[in-house]
């Protein structure tokens, strides 16, 4: 080779390499490489292999030179074997005349196109193996030569740097990623206290993050099981795994359970503790499980299986982060856990106070009517005269008709006929007809609504109104309220508003219990409550509802 086509040559590895350490993009930057070293050696065929975590064997395999039908004729990708192995071993440059006449080689597959010369070169950095570009058919026929050799490992030492800093900036990315997804879990932590809903999340993201084919959360159903509560699976809508039931002892779930101790399992027909059946049922090759662990306690479990990819295996890296999203589902389940807790010791209590103000009204109202009337009906009797019988007579009669109307409200507030017979709007008309002739507070209802609604909602939004009245009454000092229903995307709202005095809704007392029971009652159905009000504006109360109008 001349001085002019050594010093091309040079020029052209410059520019190729400064082109390298521009790229980002390991799978681009891999391909750059390949393209480089067979334009650098005038070869037919070029690749580069990526040696994998444990440095015995290819896990990738970037090629040129070959095309897209050749490449489905071949089959699999090499995965270091023969001559390829020997540069994974011997870490080593290695050029052939003819790679047949080699003992070492273990021939081609078929469909693989004949190759003779061949000059393979380590990538490596610091001692470290990044993996070998192998390059073979020299344009002339000729074997590749010692300036071939030096080219490329020039060549490789560059690239060996380019890929270090493209995986780098992958480990960045996806450690960014990451830290998204963790900051995602804790605010649905802070903001969601359905369990489910956490759970989903904590799978989605867990599974997208490590690349799994499939991601479940579960929970003891009962002693001898474990329920999949929460799920995502590839290219599925609906996990086909959800509510399937794990046994809880003979199973690694449960083992992981017992133990509170994560475990990965690198094939689930290797390891005796994996349940075969269970395993088949589940259609699982490998698997990752981390005990979601409160306060020292195993409580459940996050599973994965499958990695996606050339190899279903999964890492080190990947237990990590999944004991890290372990850790913030536990907090989800025991948050979650508590809310409900208090949120039923608070629904109960609310109906206690409810059951005491009825047993109030029937023993001092209703009761008091009940005995005037025994008076009466005595002082009927004991009338000397027809005309004061009579007198006393009409007497009792509105006393009796009082006591009527009395019971008759009660039986309202308890449960309206209205609103089983003709529904939410009918009973909430009646109800602000009834409030307007108590209150003397002008109340006016307008719905846009399509037919009836779920019983349930129509409870919970009657019941609202109602609530909501009754705070008008005691603390508004209003002349108008207004009652609206309509849709709203996925569900309904309800907007009670006044012209009273308002407040300072930040001022409200926790210990409230009217806005505090509107929130918990809604909140059984999934539902929200706003609150917007300031001093001398009036107030005004938004009840949202999911629910299926269709």
């Amino acid at each position: 080779m001349t001085l002019a086509e050594q010093d091309q040559r040079l020029r052209a590895l410059i520019d190729a390499t400064i082109g390298l350490n521009s790229e980002l993009s390991l799978d681009a930057l891999l391909e750059k490489v390949v393209e480089t070293a067979a334009r650098l050696t005038e070869a037919r065929y070029a690749a580069l292999g990526v040696i994998d975590e444990s440095g015995a064997e290819l896990e990738r395999f970037v090629t040129t030179g070959i095309d897209k039908e050749h490449h489905a004729a071949i089959g699999s990708l090499p995965r270091g074997r023969g001559i390829l192995g020997v540069l994974i071993r011997d870490v080593q440059p290695l050029r052939l005349a003819d790679l047949g006449d080699d003992p070492r080689s273990v021939g081609f597959p078929p469909n693989h196109p004949a190759m003779r010369s061949f000059l393979g070169v380590p990538i490596q950095l610091r001692g470290v193996p990044y993996g070998n570009l192998y390059l073979a058919e020299k344009a002339d026929g000729e074997p590749f030569t010692a300036d071939d050799e030096e080219i490329v490992t020039l060549l490789a030492a560059q690239a060996a740097v380019a890929i270090e800093n493209a995986r780098l900036y992958e480990s960045a990315t996806r450690w960014s990623r990451q830290v998204e997804s963790l900051h995602d879990v804790v605010r649905s932590i802070v903001e969601q206290t359905e369990l489910d809903t956490m759970l989903d999340l904590v799978c989605r993201k867990l599974r997208e993050l490590i690349g799994a084919r499939l991601a479940f959360a579960a929970l003891p159903a009962d002693d001898e099981t474990l329920s999949i509560v929460a799920a995502d699976e590839v290219d599925r809508d609906t996990p086909s795994v959800l509510g399937h039931r794990l046994p809880r002892y003979g199973s690694k779930s449960g083992r992981v359970l017992e133990r509170g101790q994560s475990a990965r399992v690198d094939s689930v027909f290797d390891d005796p503790e994996i349940d075969q059946e269970e395993a088949r049922r589940l259609g699982v090759r490998t698997g990752l499980m981390v005990p979601l662990i409160v306060r020292g306690e195993p409580i459940g479990i996050i599973a994965l299986h499958d990695k996606l990819g050339k190899s279903a295996r999964f890492t080190e890296a990947d237990l990590r982060l999944a004991e890290i999203f372990a850790a913030r589902a536990a907090v989800a389940v025991d948050l979650s856990g508590r809310v409900a807790r208090d949120t039923v010791r608070r629904v109960v209590e609310a109906q206690e106070l409810e059951r005491s103000r009825l047993a109030r009204e029937l023993h001092d109202e209703t009761g008091q009517a009940l005995t005037s009337i025994l008076l009466g009906l005595k002082s009927i009797r004991a009338a000397p005269t027809e005309d004061e019988a009579a007198a006393a007579e009409e007497g009792v009669r509105e006393l009796v008709v009082q006591a009527l109307q009395d019971v008759r409200a009660l039986a309202v507030e308890l449960r309206p006929s209205a609103l089983d017979d003709f529904g939410l709007v009918a009973a909430l008309e009646r109800l602000a007809q009834t409030f307007s002739e108590r209150s003397g507070v002008a109340a006016r209802v307008e719905a846009h609504l399509d037919g009836r609604l779920p019983p349930e909602i129509e409870t919970t939004l009657y019941r609202f109104v109602q609530e909501a009245l009754t705070n008008v009454v005691k603390h508004a000092q209003a002349e108008h309220v207004s009652i609206l229903l309509t849709r709203r995307g996925p569900g309904v709202s309800a907007v009670i508003e006044d012209d009273g005095r308002g407040f300072v809704p930040e001022e409200v007392r926790k210990d409230a219990l009217g806005i505090v029971g509107m929130r918990e009652r809604l909140a059984l159905l999934r539902g929200t409550l706003s609150i917007e009000s300031q001093p001398g504006a009036g107030t005004t109360l938004v009840a949202f509802l999911p629910v299926d109008l269709q």
